[in-house]
């Protein structure tokens, strides 16, 4: 009688796998952060879509109903009667060149202090950069007693002056985003390989070559970033346009929705004790 032996192997068991609590945790977050993005985003949409569809269906059915007809009537009727577009063109005159000179003169003060060995350049560095820690509102009162003294020809001011004009908020707007844009480029150069510069310097290039053929295309996407922020900056100024520039016709999009909004009251203020009784 031949003996039935079974060979029975160990069974292992799958110890439990934390991929599925991981997953059920990782679809909490993504629904959590859903949510809160929905909540700051929805009173927008309602402010767009309420915009977009008919006052009458507003004030009769509110807003949670079905609108009889969507159109850009409202946004052309503010274009056009504020004269919105005037506005745009002044920040523009603003913007533009108040980038592109922090830009050119950012770089060349960062290629001084990060590629030639200047000295003192790591005190100059720290003297543009504490220049964005120095209060905005210390500085209105001399700016505005100066601008008022700085003469400017005709053609470059209605006023004759340096106040009341584009070029006060261009240079005040250059002056203090100065000090970011030398911060971020002396430090984005000085990841630059120096083996370039190097062989520049061998192969006879100057100063002006290896800063503006070799240093700056190299710089380009440091230069494109700092391009988009600065504008963004510039172009959300408020405060400098409204205490550089008194004429209404002159103001960017930012201060000049504030006059259109306060507009009537501009003019009270103006005619107040014109009359008596």
């Amino acid at each position: 009688m031949t003996a039935d032996i079974r060979t029975t192997a160990p069974v292992h068991r799958p110890a439990s796998s934390p991929a599925g609590p991981r997953r059920r945790g990782r679809w909490g977050v993504q629904i959590f952060l859903a949510a809160v993005s929905l909540a700051f985003v929805a009173p927008l949409l309602l402010a767009v879509y309420a915009s977009l569809r008919p006052y009458q269906d507003t004030a009769r059915h509110g807003y949670f109903s079905w609108p009889s007809h969507l159109s850009f009537a409202y946004y052309r009727q503010a274009y056009t009667e504020s004269g919105m577009g005037r506005y745009f063109v002044n920040t523009l005159i603003i913007a533009v060149p108040a980038v592109l000179v922090t830009l050119f003169l950012a770089a060349f003060v960062a290629f001084a202090v990060s590629r030639l060995r200047l000295r003192g350049g790591l005190v100059l560095l720290v003297f543009f950069t504490a220049g964005n820690l120095l209060p905005q509102q210390v500085i209105v009162t001399p700016l505005y007693v100066l601008f008022n003294r700085i003469p400017l020809p005709w053609w470059m001011s209605g006023s004759l002056t340096m106040y009341d004009s584009y070029w006060a908020v261009i240079v005040v707007n250059t002056g203090f985003q100065l000090g970011f844009c030398v911060f971020v480029l002396a430090n984005f150069m000085r990841t630059l390989p120096q083996e370039i510069l190097e062989a520049a310097i061998v192969d006879g290039a100057g100063v002006w070559t290896r800063f503006w053929r070799i240093t700056l295309p190299l710089c380009r996407p440091a230069l494109a970033a700092l391009a988009t922020l600065e504008f963004t900056w510039v172009y959300n100024d408020f405060l400098w346009a409204l205490i550089f520039i008194s004429d209404p016709d002159k103001l960017p999009i930012t201060s000049s929705l504030v006059f259109l909004l306060l507009q009537r009251h501009f003019v009270a203020g103006l005619t107040l004790g014109s009359t008596k009784g």
